[in-house]
């Protein structure tokens, strides 16, 4: 990705990188990884931004609301913290359009995809930490989901893709979600796969280090999907 691309990107997010090239890596799909095998994806950076961004709102739901309890505050940090969230955020600041997909990924539309850019939002805040430090990430973070965290707690009732995905499912009349499950690798690193099937049809895949993980992906998928095919 060109220098002057990333730049606009940063404009964007509203953080000037030091180090423009941990930008370009948070950038980096694993599909683009794939057919170029000098380019890392951006997988571990957003595993380092996943727990940036749930440290961060933890913090600060805490802080807010100092009269609800362990289970409510949980609750407010899930409302946040999801794929479907985070890639309304990344959409709103139109990250979709700067990240680097494969050939197929791009073709089939991955630059709107909840999962690809929820990922992505992810890594870029794992970028800002490792470029700027905790504070400096702490701060942007709370900025990009500024909106999401004032309309947490109206939202409560919307907890996760899952949830979301069986309402969806029960309000078209198509019955129970269902999840098949796979995994790879060692019992001491695994990777969890999982499709979820909507009226006998697959409408979302996911993967993830925990089995709910990879649900969660795959239902965030399976709403997008839904929402498309009813106009």
């Amino acid at each position: 990705m060109n220098e002057s691309l990333l730049r606009e990107c940063a404009t964007v997010i509203g953080h000037s990188f030091g180090d423009l090239s941990l930008l370009g890596l948070a950038l980096t799909h694993s599909s683009y990884s794939a057919e170029h095998d000098d380019e890392p994806s951006n997988e571990r950076l957003e595993f380092l931004g996943d727990a940036v961004v749930g440290l961060v709102l933890a913090d600060e739901m805490y802080r807010r609301h100092p009269t609800f309890d362990e289970g409510v505050l949980t609750d407010l940090r899930k409302s946040v913290v999801n794929a479907q969230t985070l890639a309304v955020a990344a959409r709103r600041i139109g990250l979709g359009r700067f990240i680097r997909l494969g050939r197929g990924e791009s073709a089939g539309g991955g630059a709107d995809k909840t999962s690809i850019l929820a990922n992505a939002f992810e890594a870029v805040i794992g970028a800002v930490l490792l470029d700027a430090g905790n504070q400096v990430a702490h701060e942007l973070s709370l900025r990009l989901l500024a909106p999401e965290i004032a309309g947490a707690v109206p939202g409560l009732k919307y907890l996760d893709p899952k949830t979301q995905l069986q309402e969806l499912a029960s309000e078209y009349d198509l019955g129970v979600p269902v999840y098949e499950l796979r995994d790879e690798g060692p019992d001491h690193d695994k990777k969890f796969f999982a499709d979820v099937f909507v009226a006998g049809r697959r409408h979302g895949s996911g993967s993830g280090r925990t089995k709910k993980a990879a649900e969660q992906e795959a239902a965030a998928e399976a709403i997008d999907s839904l929402r498309a095919s009813r106009g």
